[in-house]
């Protein structure tokens, strides 16, 4: 970041112009917010929230809305991929709403993960949790799915509000996903 500002006149008359820099910080801390759980937006929060980690950067993840899939026990080991309305995908609307190509789709992108040697999300969640990040559920969106605390993976650390995540979330950098 650069900054200019205007000196004081010299004894000539004339303003000098001196310049400030001020050298970016290194990031301390992220909190990440995952709002979809669709498989393909699963892993974005996840690899952000890893690379995070892995350079020793702070970071929380908070699944709100139907990002609480990706915590969701009964769910997160059979997310998919939406192949209508999704605007990436390579194949018009009409025939991703065909009748099997949501299930060919999600197991042609997991294929490509597992190829990668990407962890499932479950796997994911688990060592996001070992490594320190901190996984939040949203208390709003719990209440609306009409969810409970057990039917969340163990590594889920609470479920908060939105005003606790606020004030978790204080000296963050907020990734919403």
């Amino acid at each position: 970041m650069t900054t200019t500002t205007l000196d004081e006149p010299t004894t000539s008359g004339q303003s000098t112009v001196a310049e400030i820099v001020q050298e970016p910080q290194p990031i301390q801390r992220v909190s990440i917010i995952c709002s979809k759980g669709s498989l393909d937006m699963a892993y974005p929060g996840l690899v952000m929230a890893n690379g995070a980690r892995m350079m020793g950067i702070e970071a929380m993840v908070f699944f709100t809305f139907w990002g609480l899939d990706m915590i969701t026990d009964k769910k997160v080991d059979n997310l998919h991929i939406s192949t209508v309305g999704n605007p990436s995908m390579p194949i018009p609307t009409m025939v991703g709403g065909l009748p099997g190509m949501e299930a060919m789709a999600s197991k042609m992108m997991k294929k490509q993960m597992e190829d990668l040697d990407i962890p499932p999300v479950r796997e994911f969640i688990e060592m996001l949790s070992d490594s320190g990040a901190e996984l939040y559920a949203c208390r709003m969106a719990m209440d609306m799915f009409k969810l409970e605390e057990g039917d969340l993976v163990p590594q889920v650390d609470e479920v908060l509000t939105v005003m606790d995540f606020y004030d978790k979330s204080a000296g963050s950098q907020i990734i919403f996903i």
